[in-house]
């Protein structure tokens, strides 16, 4: 009794092997043609090679940056902070202070430019708020441009008027 139950696992198992191995030969009979015919096969580039494909793509992404850094940073003029939302937006509110560069105009620059800015500054990319993306993709355009210290204030003017910190209208 206890031979004929090995014998049916064992018989048992060599089905599923075979099948196993005519599923894997079918899956693959393109691969298996061609090493069969001496064809090379497709070869992936080494990985350094891909490792360095892949921080080329990378894209460089700002840094998000808090209110209270924010609002730090601001009152001692270690910063400059830049409104990427549209030039009427900017004249009608904007955290007093900040510079207008709309993402729009940035975009069609071929390397969006601060005027009297250094490459070296401390610069805070902000919005209208955590839906609005324009200053993350202002923050990428200023960092291909050179920029080294990007950062995005992610909560916008909306949590700075909040936090109950000073605005100011205009186009200055």
């Amino acid at each position: 009794m206890t031979h004929k139950s090995w014998l049916t696992t064992f018989l048992e198992m060599a089905v599923i092997v075979f099948i196993s191995a005519l599923l894997g030969i079918a899956w693959n009979r393109t691969l298996l043609a061609d090493a069969w015919r001496g064809a090379p096969a497709g070869q992936a580039a080494p990985v350094s090679q891909q490792v360095a494909q892949g921080a080329q793509q990378a894209e460089a992404l700002p840094m998000p940056i808090a209110l209270a850094q924010v609002k730090e940073l601001h009152d001692s003029g270690q910063a400059v902070l830049v409104d990427a939302r549209s030039a009427t937006s900017f004249a009608k509110e904007h955290i007093a202070g900040a510079r207008s560069l709309p993402l729009e105009e940035a975009s069609r620059q071929a390397t969006p430019q601060l005027k009297g800015v250094a490459k070296d500054s401390v610069i805070i990319a902000y919005c209208n708020g955590f839906s609005c993306h324009d200053s993350m993709e202002l923050g990428k355009l200023l960092i291909k441009a050179g920029y080294g210290s990007v950062y995005v204030f992610e909560g916008g003017l909306p949590e700075w008027r909040d936090g109950g910190y000073p605005t100011s209208g205009g186009k200055q």
